[in-house]
């Protein structure tokens, strides 16, 4: 599943910088609009043509389904309530818990509820699942939401927003492809103590879909393996029909073996007293599967033809774990980039049964799998995401970097019979970086680290969206390429189009809506603000870059009424335009 980031920060823009007469900029941004329903929006790929695949995730008004909870449930969402709204900025404990307990709560108590479910979810059958990401196209300003998998709870007209629906992509003839999972739907069952409870099924984890009339009829795309679902995905379509991206083609021996046991597995009369057969299996089904990289030709019906790509390395006979081959891309040539398992040492030709692995990028070309990582004890963990008909791949590889294990991007031409990867300056040594697609005048763009903190998973570093000129050797960062006063940061990049327009995510300050999506409001009236993600488009313009240090000067000598606040923030933002690193 390609990243979502939500853990953002923007400054503030004073109204002295409006002032200025400077515009010059080489991009311009084309805010592709908030979802209605939905908190964020996410840039994935623009075709030639000017529409869009965008994901949105955190649905106003999700649907939780209240006749689930139980007394005991309630009771844990007013403790949940009452111990942690003073760390949640703008949200109260309770309001009116009689509501609550009724299923028709405040905003402010839907939160506590999402919240809840959320946490809960996680690891239980017993619960509501919350998938919440959605696959939307767009054509210009309004963003339209399509519906994959997902399907209307029974006897209403509100879908489940179980689903996890990724959209890939859009050709340039408009047809959308991706993967989707399938509904948790509620399950009635009575276990062995004539308790009758409710279990959250789904058919399958993920299947690859494709839309030749942009998003009003799905073909599912599917695996050679099927049992208990088996798995797909469509990462990557061409122009010509070519697409490509995986699915499964056998499942692990040892969980097999797992499910089928009459003893403490899925199939033991004991276990199946308590949880149907379907559930059982639905909690091993992570890593179940063998999932190799496929080809296929697709016409508006679905499908032409299909090739499995093959794997990297031939695992020892007595080897059952998970090997793996996914493609991530492909040119109007047929070939193929992504990653496969391989073997931690590079010069192994008679693995044993416990080999050791790791994912190395690989190029799928004339029925061969190549690893173009060539010492795997400097590079490692790596992946290439795009390709373009020049043969030139990108992505990312890990490596030691000042100490620290960092991701950075590369390059390398496919064509060479021993292809290198070539690893340009980013932001600076320390700065984990990975490159997601280029055009054809070889333009590669991505996101890399502009901050210098020692990160966590609490305290992530930021990141910025760059663009790199494999002709100049040049490296950018693209915010440097906007005017001085966008109100936006562009933090992601997914895609650049042979118009050298680009497809990214960007923050912004906005009103900030409740959990039904309504506008916030402070004590004196005023509406609260927050940063949200939202998809954009970036389009080249005719200008150059601004030095935005000189704009705060100019506005600093000009004597503008803006008070030592505004100054300050003025010159805080010049600053953090160049030199911040995120």
């Amino acid at each position: 599943m390609k990243t979502l980031v939500r853990s953002v920060l923007t400054l503030s823009i004073s109204s002295a910088l409006a002032l200025t007469t400077a515009q010059a900029a080489t991009y311009k941004i084309i805010d592709k609009g908030a979802a209605d329903k939905f908190k964020f929006t996410y840039s994935q790929q623009e075709n030639n043509v000017g529409q869009m695949a965008i994901s949105a995730t955190d649905a106003y008004n999700f649907p939780v389904q209240f006749q689930y909870f139980d007394e005991n449930d309630y009771d844990n969402i007013v403790l949940s309530a009452e111990r942690s709204h003073e760390l949640v900025s703008g949200i109260n404990d309770i309001e009116d818990e009689t509501a609550l307990r009724n299923g028709n709560p405040t905003a402010n108590d839907l939160f506590w509820a999402i919240y809840y479910l959320k946490d809960t979810q996680k690891s239980s059958l017993f619960y509501q699942k919350y998938g919440d990401i959605v696959a939307m196209t767009n054509s210009g300003q309004e963003s339209t939401e399509f519906t994959v998998f997902d399907v209307n709870f029974d006897g209403t007209d509100t879908l489940t927003r179980s689903t996890v629906d990724y959209i890939n992509g859009i050709t340039d003839q408009g047809w959308v492809y991706g993967n989707g999972s399938a509904p948790f739907l509620p399950v009635d069952f009575t276990d062995s103590n004539d308790n009758e409870v409710t279990l959250w099924l789904s058919e399958f984890t993920t299947r690859g879909f494709l839309s030749t009339d942009g998003g009003n009829s799905i073909i599912p795309i599917l695996p050679p393996e099927t049992t208990y679902g088996g798995e797909s995905a469509v990462l990557d379509i061409s122009n010509n029909g070519i697409a490509v991206g995986y699915a499964s083609t056998s499942i692990v021996e040892d969980i097999v073996e797992l499910i089928e046991s009459e003893d403490g597995g899925c199939r033991d009369p004991e276990v199946l007293d308590d949880l149907p057969f379907e559930a059982c299996v639905q909690l091993r089904a992570n890593g179940m599967y063998n999932n190799e990289a496929f080809k296929w030709n697709l016409d508006v019906n679905g499908e032409v033809s299909k090739e499995a790509l093959g794997l990297l390395v031939t695992p020892h006979p007595d080897d059952t774990r998970q090997h793996i081959s996914i493609a991530q891309a492909v040119n109007s040539h047929g070939v193929a980039v992504g990653y496969a398992t391989g073997w931690q040492d590079e010069t192994e030709t008679n693995p044993s049964e416990n080999e050791r692995t790791s994912l190395y990028a690989v190029v799928f070309k004339d029925g061969v799998v190549k690893d173009f990582t060539e010492d795997h004890t400097e590079y490692f963990d790596s992946r290439a995401y795009d390709i373009n008909d020049a043969g030139i791949a990108v992505g990312h590889a890990t490596t030691l970097s000042n100490g620290s294990y960092r991701k950075k991007f590369y390059y390398v031409d496919t064509n060479q019979e021993n292809p290198q990867m070539v690893l340009p300056q980013d932001f600076f040594t320390g700065s984990s970086s990975s490159a997601r697609a280029i055009n054809e005048h070889g333009i590669v763009v991505g996101q890399g680290e502009v901050e210098t903190h020692n990160d966590s998973s609490s305290n992530p570093r930021r990141t910025h969206g760059f663009m790199y000129d494999i002709n100049t050797d040049t490296f950018t960062n693209l915010n440097e390429l906007l005017s001085c006063d966008s109100p936006y940061t562009i933090i992601e990049v997914r895609d650049i189009n042979e118009n050298n327009e680009i497809s990214g995510s960007a923050v912004i300050k906005v009103e900030r809506r409740d959990a039904k999506g309504n506008i916030m409001y402070d004590e004196d009236g005023d509406a609260l603000t927050e940063d949200v993600v939202r998809a954009i488009k970036m389009q080249p313009i005719a200008g150059e870059i601004e030095d935005c240090a000189k704009v705060v000067e100019d506005v600093e000598r000009k004597g503008a009424s803006t008070g030592i606040i505004s100054l300050m923030l003025l010159s805080l933002l010049g600053f953090a335009r160049r030199f911040t690193k995120k």
